[in-house]
């Protein structure tokens, strides 16, 4: 990340530290830190690490350097010093997804995105003072991989009875009017409150923008009531140090755990009704066609990060633990990816292809090497050879894969095809079987 400014540091640090000390508080005086040059260098520093495509406006970030930054930047603080800024609306792209559907993704212009970033630097870290410990999606300092290890932990511990919920078109359908009072909760301040209601006009009258700066933000400040009733109910439940109710959430990824006890399974019912209920207030619908409860001591297994989870048994220590794998659907997507790059460039020398696909392999592989994924590992890197040896036999009109003529060695020693296959065990320690 991009080193802020020591004064820029210092004041999200007494945001946080007021926020947390006084949960009832609400900040006032905050506009004039979203329009301070500082805020909005370090916002458009942070754009340009992102990177990415131009808005609707065309513009790029070499445009903008071969301009001036200082100029860009300035045309920007005077629009917002004088309450003339307008936000540009957003270039809508379609990214697909699984099942051959689509996510429509928004684009706002550079300029948009630096003032979302700065105004997302100055309440980032009032409301990461109430955000709850089981909230990890797009959060400082949190990442996936965290999420995952504790819903691992969970059910090592006998979490087995699972509430897998799944919402629809979550960041489509979210009440602007509900997340501006959230929101008012904290900020008193009316500048700020305009600034984002024109932010969130932009997209319409319902949702925030899937591919807006302060989207994941927001998207986090809506749910975060969900997380505090979750955190009650592990308070209110747990016997000691050990809880019977955990969850972990990313964004609008959600997965409860309940401990698997027949005295305990009640909490089962209790803890499902009141999310349904808490969604309804918050007017968002859960899908049925994917939400489910989930026994993981019959057998049974359950989505959560585009990972598999289900519990076995270790034979040779008696112990139960969590295993994880990547989802088919998964495996299947990056294959197709792979697929499109060897077909589209089959004219092309097999280095360029390996270019190619190295960073895709890397990215996929670093992210799942986390769980029990040797199986499908070995599966990708046969299938990616066998891919390359085509490849290079086409080109050669030759027959077959050409396992006499180059050698596995030669493949990621000579090429450089990604070699980086290694699965980094887990960390949760088995709990004994019972």
């Amino acid at each position: 990340m991009t080193k802020t400014s020591i004064s820029l540091q210092d004041l999200r640090r007494r945001l946080y530290v007021k926020a947390k000390a006084e949960p009832p508080w609400r900040f006032w005086g905050l506009y004039v830190h979203v329009c301070k040059m500082e805020t909005l260098y370090e916002a458009y520093a942070l754009a340009k690490k992102n990177n990415g495509a131009p808005g609707i406006d065309g513009v790029t970030f070499e445009a903008i350097e071969t301009q001036g930054v200082a100029t860009f930047l300035l045309q920007i603080q005077d629009e917002l010093i004088g309450r003339t800024y307008v936000p540009l609306r957003a270039r809508k792209t379609e990214i697909p997804k699984d099942g051959n559907k689509v996510r429509i993704l928004s684009i706002p212009a550079i300029r948009d995105r630096v003032v979302q970033g700065a105004l997302k630097l100055i309440l980032e870290p009032i409301f990461e003072a109430d955000f709850q410990p089981g909230s990890y999606g797009y959060r400082p300092k949190r990442t996936a991989h965290e999420a995952v290890q504790r819903v691992a932990m969970a059910i090592v511990q006998q979490k087995t009875r699972v509430i897998d919920l799944d919402l629809r078109a979550y960041f489509d359908t979210v009440r602007h009017v509900l997340l501006l009072a959230k929101v008012a909760r904290r900020v008193n301040d009316d500048d700020v409150m305009r600034l984002l209601k024109m932010m969130l006009k932009t997209s319409g009258k319902l949702g925030v923008p899937q591919g807006g700066v302060i989207s994941p933000l927001l998207s986090n400040i809506y749910l975060n009531e969900v997380d505090r009733m979750l955190e009650r109910a592990k308070q209110a439940t747990c016997r000691g140090r050990y809880t019977y109710v955990e969850y972990a959430r990313f964004a609008d990824d959600l997965v409860v755990l309940i401990d698997a006890h027949p005295r305990n399974r009640w909490l089962l019912g209790t803890v499902h009704q009141r999310l349904r209920e808490k969604f309804a207030t918050l007017q968002v619908e859960v899908n049925e066609e994917k939400s489910r409860i989930v026994n993981l001591s019959c057998g049974e297994s359950f989505g959560f990060l585009g990972f598999d989870f289900r519990r076995m048994r270790s034979i040779s220590r008696n112990v139960w633990r969590a295993h994880y794998t990547p989802k088919l659907k998964k495996r299947t997507a990056l294959l197709r990816k792979l697929k499109d790059v060897f077909r589209r460039y089959q004219s092309q020398p097999i280095d360029r292809v390996i270019q190619l696909i190295n960073p895709v392999l890397r990215g996929w592989v670093n992210y799942f090497a986390v769980g029990h994924a040797s199986e499908c590992f070995s599966y990708i890197k046969d299938w990616v050879e066998k891919k390359v040896r085509r490849h290079m036999g086409r080109s050669r009109k030759q027959r077959g894969f050409g396992w006499m003529k180059w050698s596995r060695q030669w493949l990621y020693d000579t090429l450089g095809l990604f070699n980086g296959y290694r699965v980094r065990r887990p960390m949760s320690k088995a709990s004994p079987a019972r």
